[in-house]
């Protein structure tokens, strides 16, 4: 009878372990087919993108390392796929049903700002992140996530308080993220962002604040409050879309600063002008502009599309000329950090998810409480950012040493970069 037993347990055991891979196995491919699902839709999306050469510029790059997702059921290992960008536009892939940001954190804290701005209200966070988290979200009562909102906007403040002095940032992304939450004094709020690279290449925070619209005098108070605790020195380069309130703050509080505008934020501008008929070859004669080699050859083609379009659509050209020295200031520093101070995309894809969650979250939420938020947000992308590429050529740089078209210059000689590395 023991033995019949023992035998019985075993075979039950074994069947519910069958059981067990089975539905794994099944959610692994419902997960699946639906970020392939996501890829198709990115990859239609840019279809009519042409490389100069006539290939599609946007195409499908293998995967990511094969990673778990933690669902109620166990760990379901998942593989999300890349892309590769042939025109350098720095179009990627990023799946909404495996976001990395929850990936690469396993603590509670972490989930629980993400979630928020799902829309998730406060009494049913513990359900919602069972889902996530199987037994580790048991406990999470609707008291437990107030408190931990507080301890967020304790964080925040405590931070915004740090002290300075000897700090230093070469490059800062600056960009105002309207996330449509209400507050309890105002209809809108709007994130005041800035993202910095220090002398070592590396990305980190550097202001996040709230403001009206915008405004210049928003942005002047945040500056403002990086000046004063003795800020060594002004980032050499501020790089942001169109914002007027943003430029004219800095040209007040950091005048040494260059502007550099946002080649995604005026692509859609000049292409918002365009009848749809005409943004296939709008899209490549643009991408001419910031890709080229030198100066003289993005003037060359910034003077093309001028004349190719201008006649018929004076409105898309004026959107281009009048910021034509800001969109091409990058080419006066390294040639290896291009591809980082041409757009705002540090800061535009760790806020992603706020643009698009928080049209979900309804209730009022109160001006500490927004800024936690965010700020844990931030935090959490902030172990995942990479230095920046040829760190090396930041000394030169802030040495003084000047750059054309990307390669250093000393005594009026451009310096190859096979020596100035």
């Amino acid at each position: 009878m023991n033995e019949f037993t023992e035998e019985a347990n075993s075979g039950k055991a074994a069947t519910l372990g069958s059981l067990d891979d089975l539905i794994q196995r099944g959610a692994r491919q419902i997960i699946q087919q639906a970020i392939e699902m996501e890829l198709a839709t990115l990859l239609e999306q840019y279809e009519n993108v042409k490389t100069l050469g006539g290939k599609r510029a946007i195409v499908r790059n293998g995967y990511l390392p094969e990673r778990e997702v933690v669902t109620a059921i166990g760990p379901v290992p998942v593989k999300v796929p890349k892309v590769r960008d042939r025109s350098g536009s720095g179009v990627k892939f990023n799946s909404n049903i495996v976001p990395p940001y929850i990936r690469k954190s396993p603590r509670v804290s972490a989930a629980l700002p993400w979630l928020y701005l799902r829309g998730v209200s406060t009494g049913n966070m513990s359900e919602a992140l069972s889902v996530l988290l199987g037994g580790q979200a048991r406990g999470l009562s609707p008291n437990v996530v107030s408190r931990l909102k507080a301890q967020w906007a304790d964080e925040h403040r405590l931070w915004n308080q740090r002290d300075l002095p000897g700090s230093r940032w070469v490059y800062w992304w600056a960009d105002g993220i309207h996330t449509g939450l209400r507050s309890d004094d105002s209809d809108g709020q709007c994130l005041l962002v800035i993202i910095g690279v220090t002398p070592e290449g590396k990305k980190e925070r550097v202001a996040i604040a709230d403001g009206y619209r915008e405004s210049k005098d928003s942005w002047v108070e945040v500056l403002l409050d990086l000046k004063s605790p003795g800020l060594q020195g002004a980032p050499r380069l501020a790089v942001g879309d169109g914002a007027m309130g943003l430029w004219a703050a800095l040209a007040e509080v950091f005048p040494q600063t260059r502007h550099q505008r946002c080649r995604f934020h005026k692509a859609g501008n000049v292409l918002n002008a365009l009848p749809k008929s005409q943004h296939g070859r709008a899209k490549a004669d643009l991408q001419a502009i910031w890709m080229a080699a030198t100066r003289e050859e993005a003037l060359i083609a910034f003077t093309h599309f001028i004349n190719v379009y201008s006649a018929k659509y004076p409105k898309a050209t004026e959107k281009l000329t009048r910021d034509r020295d800001e969109l091409l200031a990058f080419y006066d520093f390294p040639a290896e950090h291009w591809q980082h101070v041409r757009t705002t995309n540090p800061i535009e894809s760790t806020f992603a998810t706020v643009r698009h969650r928080t049209t979900r979250t309804r209730n009022c939420v109160s001006r500490p409480t927004f800024l936690g938020l965010a700020f844990k947000l931030i935090e959490s992308a902030e172990q995942s950012w990479l230095r920046i590429r040829g760190a090396d050529k930041i000394a030169p740089l802030l040495q003084g040493i000047p750059f054309r078209n990307g390669i250093p210059v000393i005594d009026s000689t451009p310096v190859q970069q096979s020596l100035a590395a």
